[in-house]
This record gives C-alpha cells, sequence and structure tokens, in this order.
C-alpha cells in the first residue's frame, strides 16, 4: 500500500511538472507496459523457451514420479487391509519416505526454475531499458513511465519498445 502511494505522490508530481513545462514549450511523454513486453517481446519468448528446454527432462521425471507414487499409494490402500501389520508398517514407511524424497526434489525443482527465471527476466528488463532509452532519445521523449492505471493510446509507446527490442535481439 504504501508503495502504491509513493507511486501515486511521484505521479501526481510528475503531472504537476508536465503541466508547468508543457506550458513554457512542446513537453512529449510516454509509458510503457513491462508486462506487456515481458509477454510479447521475442527476446522474452526466446527465454521462454530456453527454460522449458533446460527443464523439461527435470519435470517430466517429476511428473513420472509423482504418478508412481500415486499408483504406489493407492495399491497400498487397496492391499493394506490384507497385510500383516509388520508388513503395513515397512510399506507405510517406505511410501511416506518417497513422498518426503518427491517433494524434496519438487522444492529443488521450483527454487531452480525460479532463480532462472530471475536470471532471464533481469536480463529481459536490461534490454527492455535500453530500448526504453533508445526509442526516448531517438523520438525526443522528455519523459516515459512505466506502467499507469489509465494509458491514452496515444502516449504508449509500448509497441515502438518492443520493436526496437526486438531489432536489437536479431542482431
Amino acid at each position: 500500500m504504501n508503495t502504491f502511494r509513493q507511486k501515486m505522490s511521484m505521479a501526481f508530481l510528475a503531472v504537476a511538472c508536465v503541466t508547468s513545462v508543457a506550458q513554457a514549450q512542446e513537453f512529449k511523454m510516454g509509458v510503457v507496459n513491462t508486462e506487456r513486453i515481458f509477454r510479447e517481446a521475442a527476446t522474452a519468448r526466446q527465454a521462454q523457451a530456453k527454460l522449458e528446454q533446460e527443464f523439461s527432462r527435470r519435470e517430466k521425471q517429476l511428473v513420472e514420479t509423482g504418478n508412481s507414487l500415486k499408483l504406489a499409494s493407492e495399491k497400498f490402500e487397496r492391499e493394506a487391509p490384507t497385510l500383516a501389520e509388520s508388513q503395513r508398517t515397512a510399506r507405510q514407511k517406505q511410501l511416506i519416505e518417497q513422498d518426503r524424497e518427491f517433494q524434496r526434489k519438487r522444492r529443488e525443482f521450483d527454487e531452480d526454475l525460479n532463480a532462472r527465471k530471475n536470471e532471464e527476466r533481469q536480463i529481459l528488463v536490461e534490454r527492455a531499458e535500453r530500448a526504453v532509452k533508445q526509442v526516448a532519445e531517438s523520438e525526443k521523449y522528455d519523459v516515459i513511465f512505466q506502467e499507469a492505471v489509465y494509458i491514452n493510446p496515444k502516449h504508449d509507446i509500448t509497441e515502438k519498445v518492443i520493436k526496437a527490442l526486438n531489432a536489437s535481439a536479431a542482431k
């Protein structure tokens, strides 16, 4: 909530500055939608494909392990009434241990995937910032805002930034 208030205060301050500057001279502002950049830019799609390729084998193994564990658990549930107490206890302990191992592997996978997503996202953020700066300088923008509650389409430069980002990735 505090961050929202800070952003709103900064936005009001910016609007006040824009109004006073606009009266003195021509003022050019733009807004970018970063989530759209993360969805639509070629580099974002390439990063997603790279992550999928990098983690698909581990994810497939986890799904197979999970399915196998589920089948083993269901089999145990069916057979438990006919097993001797010692066999039932031993199989139950075995299933619990297998489940713990599965949960540990799942957590490691999730942590590794999140770390790599953050790395790729940071690379994309840096490239996007360079593209925004390139568009701002080449088209003589005075200020570029990132995100807004409402954006008049005439001020939305997201498409230009995506094109610049895609062009720089193609080099």
